[in-house]
């Protein structure tokens, strides 16, 4: 590897990789970045990543084309991808082969004809335990792939709040090498895998509480572990080494400052933030708890439930997860008590640049370049940037020793 880790970022949305790495302790060149929303002519997240990275290469269109147009030599690749069906079949022209519009395989396409060193992925951490009539085939199926492909895996599942960040945001977290770049042989136990890993030095945790063992390899391809993995969930931290794996269920540890979410807000926000009588009256109802009769496809009725909830944050605490529909007045909602420029308390929404803030982003992050409510909504699709920093940290460091 040259000094620099050379970077190529997949959906990218509006750059939360890219600006991670930047805040990095770790020597990252980001040199290609592809961001592309379908079914939409308005590219909102792209302009965002436009406006802030310049001088990057920048792709806006599907990554099945942009694929085809990466530079050949890079180190390391980054993206978020959406947790879809990965489950693959066999074909009488194209042997094993996915399913259409699975972003998983275009990645895999990727990693077979370019080999980076590293694999720096997120995804939401239902992956863990989809789909729901086989849990964890989904991520076996990844893991299979990996593993094929001449990669060994290590993942955890992070609550940003559980290590000082001003977001409860859950994540799943895969950082994967090259076999032959680091050799890290397969422990006896979780704790001795944990402790010998990537996310090691940037996250502690107390112990560990379950331990599972799994061996990939009595599966022959990805058919099989489509068609017959049962072994159940992943738990929130693993490592699997030539296809077989240790995973184990964590208790976080953090003794630094908590971050709060009164720490982030505005001093001064606009009185259009503030609630009418008629919304707060909506969002009481949107948030108490309920019990509404629904009826299965096959004609079995049911009620579907959901407890009360606050209609104010506590904002002496860390966040709660942000979603995309962050701008409309909905039950999942952020509002907070505040005084209008009349002197007057009442209840207000978070501002688009609080919830840049809530992620980590540098101040007007997505402002000028699309509307308040896509600005909500990217940050709902986004990472919470330090905690992605303090990965690329721990990456940097375990480079580091390779090259020694």
């Amino acid at each position: 590897m040259s000094d620099k880790i050379k970077v190529v970022e997949l959906f990218a949305g509006v750059g939360g990789f890219s600006l991670a790495l930047k805040k990095s302790k770790g020597n990252y060149e980001v040199i290609f970045s592809n961001q592309w929303e379908p079914s939409t002519k308005n590219q909102f997240a792209f302009n965002a990543l436009n406006k802030n990275f310049k001088k990057h290469i920048l792709s806006n269109e599907d990554i099945q084309f942009a694929k085809e147009k990466l530079p050949n030599d890079f180190d390391l690749l980054v993206g978020g991808f959406p947790c879809q069906d990965y489950s693959v079949a066999t074909t009488n022209s194209k042997g094993i082969e996915g399913k259409k519009g699975v972003l998983w395989w275009e990645i895999s396409w990727i990693l077979e004809k370019h080999k980076p060193n590293f694999v720096f992925l997120e995804n939401v951490d239902r992956l863990l335990k989809s789909p729901s009539n086989k849990r964890g085939r989904d991520f076996a199926i990844i893991l299979k792939d990996l593993d094929e492909k001449g990669y060994n895996v290590e993942w955890m599942n992070i609550n940003a709040g559980d290590y000082g960040y001003v977001q409860r945001r859950r994540r799943v977290f895969i950082l994967a090498w090259r076999k032959e770049k680091l050799n890290i042989q397969k422990e006896l136990n979780i704790s001795d895998a944990f402790h010998k890993g990537i996310f090691r030095k940037g996250f502690k945790v107390k112990k560990f509480i379950l331990e599972k063992e799994i061996d990939l390899n009595i599966f022959s391809d990805k058919v099989d572990v489509t068609e017959n993995y049962n072994y159940g969930k992943f738990l929130n931290f693993g490592v699997m080494i030539d296809g077989k794996i240790i995973s184990g269920d964590f208790v976080p540890l953090f003794k630094g400052k908590q971050k709060k979410l009164k720490d982030i807000l505005e001093d001064k926000v606009d009185d259009s933030y503030f609630l009418t009588e008629e919304q707060i009256q909506k969002i009481s109802i949107l948030k108490d708890s309920k019990k509404i009769p629904r009826t299965k496809p096959n004609g079995e009725k049911y009620f579907y439930s959901e407890g009360k909830m606050s209609i104010l944050e506590n904002i002496n605490m860390p966040s709660r997860t942000m979603l995309t529909s962050e701008g409309t007045i909905n039950r999942a909602s952020h509002f907070i008590e505040d005084t209008n420029s009349k002197g007057i308390k009442g209840i207000r929404r978070i501002t688009p640049l609080e919830a840049e803030r809530i992620n980590g982003f540098t101040d007007n992050w997505t402002s000028d370049v699309m509307t308040e409510r896509q600005r909500y909504f990217c940050m709902g699709n986004a990472l919470v940037v330090p905690l992605v920093a303090k990965i690329a940290d721990c990456l940097s460091e375990k480079n580091n020793e390779i090259k020694k």
